[in-house]
């Protein structure tokens, strides 16, 4: 069986999101800490209980090796390409570049039947709108790892715990946008109640976006993520 996420369509997907966010040359991947942001995200997906395709474990498996063969000691009279543990990681991760930029071409272009009619306003009635980004899943997932990992610090072990639920999560936050004001995404989360709680807010927010009760809304690409409560 094949599982697919919705947030990248694969491994090569996910590494290709967090070099161009860093900004980082394609030719001279920092290994240690791109693995350690790919497993960060792994780990969030097995901390929501979203299943993993088998090519996410494999690939981790791959940066693990190709991360454990910089380690090993090397002859400094070799400088050939073909001995650098990364060559292949590179190359593969070009290609797949060069295809997606392509199929992201494509999909620009113009479409029989996917047209859009743009609806015209007297001139006296037209008003001035910024036009906010989208906010992307990815972003979401990686403000949700940010969360968590501060949900860590405050998280112990007990013996038992106190039943958390979505529906009066939904009440607290809506609670919250009360006064119609934009409230940083992060603000939202209690770190002190642990990862247990983290989670339960993270769904109580998603819940309310797929209600249209609230809204998401980042200034620019990357930027800190903001919720609104939605005008009645």
């Amino acid at each position: 069986m094949e599982v697919f996420l919705e947030a990248f369509e694969g491994p090569l997907d996910l590494l290709l999101y967090l070099i161009r966010k860093q900004n980082i040359n394609i030719l001279d991947i920092p290994v240690a800490e791109i693995t350690r942001q790919y497993m960060g995200y792994v780990e969030l997906m097995q901390s929501v209980r979203l299943e993993l395709a088998a090519e996410y474990l494999v690939m981790a498996a791959m940066l693990a090796e190709i991360k454990s063969r910089m380690l090993l000691p090397r002859a400094e009279t070799v400088e050939d390409e073909e001995d650098d543990p990364r060559a292949e990681l590179i190359r593969r991760l070009q290609e797949y570049e060069r295809f997606k930029a392509a199929a992201e071409g494509i999909d620009g272009l113009s479409r029989v039947g996917r047209d859009v009619i743009v609806p015209r306003l007297d001139a006296p009635e037209a008003r001035a709108r910024k036009l906010l980004p989208d906010v992307a899943l990815e972003e979401i997932l990686m403000c949700m790892a940010e969360v968590l990992r501060r949900g860590d610090m405050f998280e112990s072990h007990q013996v038992s715990r106190e039943a958390l639920s979505t529906r009066e999560r939904m009440s607290d936050v809506l609670e919250r946008l009360k006064g119609g004001g934009f409230v940083p995404f992060v603000e939202l989360f209690t770190a002190e109640e642990g990862r247990l709680g983290v989670v339960v807010t993270f769904m109580a927010i998603l819940e309310l976006v797929k209600e249209s009760l609230v809204e998401l809304v980042q200034n620019e690409p990357f930027a800190a993520i903001h919720v609104r409560a939605r005008a009645e």
